[in-house]
């Protein structure tokens, strides 16, 4: 049997472990106990260990990670036990993804003041529902004014406050200009800076230079707020060279530029990929002389500028220079951090370093190390990970359910596939397309295809369209088990559907073909690709040259993907004039061997984990929210 490390375990309960790892053994100095199948995705066991080794596992968090990680002993304690699984591909679990008392839906209770008070916020809900409904405010607001009569001040201003804390900044200005016009509300220096800032936010600045006008001819004089606002919507807008030109006059002639405003060209900068300028901005704010330091949020969007850039070296010197100078170092920084690494024991050293740092993890940093494992094919671990989320009491988002259900998907675990996207419908996550495409990939992965056709089916039946990323899964599992008859019906499917065919679909294809000897059908899908406007990529390539069997063939396959250097250098060899082919010169193709082996699709499932973004620098956020966790190319299909 083969022995491998486990990270990341420990005991989240007094008498059972939550999750243990197939294939492992952990530690050799007890006897080990053959686990008793009990059908289902959930199987018991039990395990003969001294009380002492009990102790030891209860005396540390479920994710209490070693940094030292390469060691097999866990815990410090050389006793753990061992678990002997009859099978790779078992997860044994006590209670697997059992429902927590947290989760469950719970009736409100609310308190009002009086019977007036309770009247009046019932109403303003109300007036919420059928704004949030209509999708527009002021119809709504102006079915509220009673003829010749003013709407209550309160009742304006909690709206407008409202929507500007759920970032409904369409709603937020159209409320404003409405206002501007009513003659029963004076509008002010203050409501003139919420409309501009909104139009910022919105990206809009032809608006937003158009209150600047306003503003000049009520008198109120040019503040930091209004430049801030009217830069920020040029950066939003993608006018860059504007949005700097109007900081760098801030910068000469006023008005001073604020901290909210570093914030925001920085942002600017580093979408601009102008990343020289960030680093000149954000080092003069690092200097001795300068009226303010940088906060927390110019850190983290310094490291989201590395990261974006690939300086993941840079990007850890900055994480200690916040240290250094006394930065506080957030759940959004560990997460940025995490977000770098690809290894699953890098992630969880810093996921430990984060827990001694005393920073609570949020669902983002779950998340990423549930993905850090399972791209590793540790589910084990993964399933241990969601297991302490639930028993931490953060509640997982439909992203989270998607990526521990693809940990599974990704090694054929159909069974507890299932039991994770049952567990979704229970605990209020509606699975959604990914969930349903993932679940489908376990029955590929599992060459279960007469459970992929049925899942297909339910899919539909659920009132789900299937895309190419749906359509490609089901079809590389009909590659998979050589039935080309059904694969094709699938292709021709999903064309009559109007979808576009990816280049990972038509390799597939291509793929299947020429496993079954038949190398001129291989080479006519190989065509096909380049006639759709797909320029085949070095895993295509690769896969056609290793089709060719016969000279014939090779020669042809070198040919289609452009290898005539080698093609040219065989016909020297012998005797064959290199004029003769010099029709051939089309061929060639210097950028294929930059891209090498980089270039290949990834076959790992449906789910493709775009890097964290986080940088997000709104000044009434009190943290930079990650975004993008869990993104699905819909151009790509990733079996």
């Amino acid at each position: 049997m083969d022995k491998r490390e486990v990270t990341g375990l420990g005991a989240h309960r007094s008498t059972q472990l939550s999750a243990i790892a197939y294939n492992h053994s952990i530690g050799t100095d007890c006897n080990e106990n053959e686990v008793a199948k009990s059908g289902g995705a959930a199987e018991s066991f039990s395990v003969a260990c001294p009380q002492t080794e009990m102790e030891a596992l209860q005396s540390h968090s479920l994710l209490s990670f070693s940094s030292n990680i390469s060691k097999i002993n866990v815990l410090g304690n050389p006793s753990i036990p061992s678990i002997k699984l009859k099978q790779r591909t078992e997860i044994v679990s006590l209670g697997m993804l059992a429902p927590r008392k947290f989760m469950q839906k719970k009736k409100k209770v609310e308190v009002f003041k009086d019977a007036a008070d309770e009247a009046e916020q019932k109403r303003w809900r109300k007036l919420m529902n059928e704004i949030d409904e209509a999708g527009s405010a002021v119809s709504i607001l102006r079915n509220q004014r009673a003829k010749g009569q003013a709407l209550p001040k309160d009742l304006v201003l909690g709206t407008l406050m409202r929507f500007k804390q759920l970032k409904k900044w369409n709603l937020v200005s159209e409320i404003l200009e409405w206002l501007r016009c009513q003659h029963w509300w004076d509008f002010k220096e203050m409501d003139f800076l919420m409309l501009i800032t909104a139009y910022g936010k919105l990206g809009d600045f032809n608006k937003a230079g158009r209150v600047l006008g306003y503003m000049n001819k009520h008198g109120y004089p040019p503040s930091v707020i209004s430049h801030t606002a009217l830069m920020e919507a040029y950066g939003r807008a993608r006018q860059y060279n504007k949005a700097e030109a109007i900081f760098r006059r801030m910068q000469t002639s006023g008005p001073a530029p604020s901290p909210i405003t570093y914030q925001i060209i920085l942002k600017t900068f580093v979408e601009a990929d102008k990343y020289k300028e960030a680093e000149a901005v954000f080092e003069t704010l690092l200097n001795d002389e300068s009226s303010f330091k940088p906060d927390q949020k110019m850190f983290h969007m310094m490291i989201y500028m590395h990261k974006k850039a690939g300086n993941y070296e840079q990007a850890r010197m900055l994480f200690t220079k916040m240290s250094d100078r006394g930065i506080p170092q957030s759940t959004v920084t560990y997460n940025s951090l995490m977000s770098f690494e690809t290894n699953y024991k890098e992630v969880s050293k810093i996921y430990d370093q984060m827990q001694r740092a005393g920073v609570r993890p949020d669902v983002v940093s779950y998340a990423l190390l549930i993905s850090a494992y399972g791209k590793a094919r540790r589910e084990d671990e993964a399933l241990a990970v969601f297991e302490e989320m639930l028993d931490a009491g953060v509640r997982p988002t439909r992203k989270a359910y998607n990526i521990l259900l693809d940990a599974f998907a990704v090694s054929g675990m159909v069974e507890e596939a299932r039991k994770v996207f049952k567990s979704m419908r229970r605990d209020k996550c509606t699975p959604d397309l990914v969930s349903y495409t993932t679940m489908l990939s376990a029955y590929v992965n599992a060459s279960d295809m007469e459970g992929a056709e049925k899942f297909f089916k339910r899919l539909k039946q659920d009132g789900y369209e299937p895309n190419v990323v749906t359509y490609g899964t089901l079809l590389k599992g009909y590659a998979k088990v050589n039935d080309l008859e059904k694969m094709m019906k699938v292709y021709d499917d999903m064309r009559l559907q109007g979808l576009e065919v990816n280049q990972t679909i038509f390799t597939t294809i291509m793929d299947a073909h020429g496993k079954n000897t038949d190398f001129g059908s291989a080479a006519i899908w190989y065509k096909e690709m380049e006639s759709s406007g797909l320029v085949p990529d070095q895993k295509a390539k690769n896969i056609l040259l290793s089709l060719a069997k016969s000279a014939e063939e090779q020669e042809e396959a070198n040919q289609l993907v452009g290898n005539i250097a080698s093609h040219f250098t065989e016909r020297r060899k012998s005797g064959v004039s290199e004029q003769s082919d010099d029709d051939n010169d089309d061929y060639y193709d210097s950028g294929d061997e930059e891209n090498g082996d980089e270039s290949f699709v990834s076959f790992d499932g449906p789910i493709n984990l775009e890097r964290i973004d986080t940088s997000d620098v709104d000044e009434e956020d009190d943290r930079v929210e990650a975004r993008d966790l869990l993104s699905v190319k819909q151009n790509e299909l990733v079996c």
